[in-house]
């Protein structure tokens, strides 16, 4: 699928990345359905990704500047998808 996310950004921005979901069930939607998982990101521009507030927590705040490149992923993920 990497094709279909650099259609919404350019080439050379996405990189793989260990899974991690912690205690989350994403796993189980796989064994009903294919399954992709991808991370848009949102850390404030400048951010020091091993300092800025984690999720969950009462300082984390997200920059949703970058929404429109998660909306084209996510779409051309569902178009291109054979």
């Amino acid at each position: 699928m990497v094709p279909s996310l650099e259609k919404a950004d350019g080439p050379g921005k996405y990189r793989e990345a260990q899974w991690v979901t912690g205690a989350e069930d994403f796993a189980f939607y796989g064994q009903k359905a294919p399954a992709f998982f991808f991370f848009v990101g949102g850390m404030p521009k400048g951010g020091n990704p091993k300092t800025v507030p984690i999720t969950h927590t009462p300082d984390f705040f997200i920059d949703d500047s970058r929404l429109d490149v998660g909306i084209k992923a996510f779409c051309n993920i569902v178009f291109d998808y054979k």
